[in-house]
């Protein structure tokens, strides 16, 4: 009876234990997966960027300039090629909107367009104006990939139910040492490798610390790839009022 008394507490003192650390490893995974997903765009922020599209067939680089309130709103607009100056890209919640200086017209993208091309790259919508979350809209854990790499940390997201999102897992690599992105891997629902973006060239642009490259390799489209690179970034930074309007979105420029 002794035995059993003094065996109890050693139990619930090892099952607290294993709590305790499972609760401590799920601490770190958010605060990875938060870190990550809010790695570009802050409480504020404004970039310019370059992005490099190649194809087997052509090549071309556009120059722009992207601001940004929270997750909830984006402003994007092309300066060059002289073709394409002035394009602009807006979204606000959930809700998105093109703006095409050629014709003048103001298009509203449905959310089924989400996922199709962004200015002929192999980035979609969704990436350039980050209307999914990684934080809010999928649940993640670590794994042990095949090939483990000194000093990097991996986690795997899966996408909660009822989320409008086609990924069926994306895999995440960060550095350990302060869970900057090292690559992400994108899986389609069959779990085939859709694509892969590496995060490269980390440097401090306005006060912040972060990859300025980002390269992203389609899976399926042999000899494609697109480059994005951060010139200059700001953030926390005051925003006028209209930045996040369609009257902006039409402004000529």
């Amino acid at each position: 009876m002794k035995c059993k008394m003094l065996v109890l507490p050693l139990i619930i003192t090892l099952v607290s234990a294993y709590n305790a650390m499972v609760f401590a490893e799920s601490l770190d995974a958010e605060s990875i997966v938060r870190k990550v997903d809010k790695l570009y765009r802050h409480e504020s922020s404004y970039a310019k960027m370059e992005m490099q599209i190649t194809t087997p067939h052509w090549e071309r680089t556009l120059e722009m300039e992207a601001w940004s309130e929270g997750l909830d709103k984006t402003f994007i607009v092309i300066n060059s090629p002289a073709k394409e100056k002035g394009t602009a890209t807006l979204r606000i919640g959930n809700e998105m909107w093109n703006y095409l200086p050629k014709t003048d017209k103001t298009m509203k993208i449905p959310p089924s367009m989400m996922m199709s091309s962004w200015m002929g790259s192999d980035f979609n919508n969704d990436d350039l104006v980050k209307e999914s979350s990684m934080f809010e809209d999928y649940t993640y854990e670590f794994f042990t990939p095949d090939v483990v790499e000194d000093s990097i940390i991996y986690l795997v997201l899966i996408p909660k139910e009822n989320t409008p999102i086609v990924w069926g897992k994306i895999e995440l690599a960060v550095r350990e040492s302060d869970y900057l992105p090292v690559w992400q891997k994108f899986y389609d629902e069959k779990g085939d490798l859709m694509r892969v973006m590496n995060f490269k060239e980390i440097k401090q642009l306005g006060g912040k610390t972060i990859p300025t490259v980002m390269e992203l390799i389609p899976k399926n489209k042999e000899g494609h790839i697109t480059v994005i690179r951060y010139l200059d970034a700001k953030f926390d930074i005051k925003l006028d009022d209209d930045t996040f309007t369609l009257r902006n979105l039409q402004k000529k420029r």
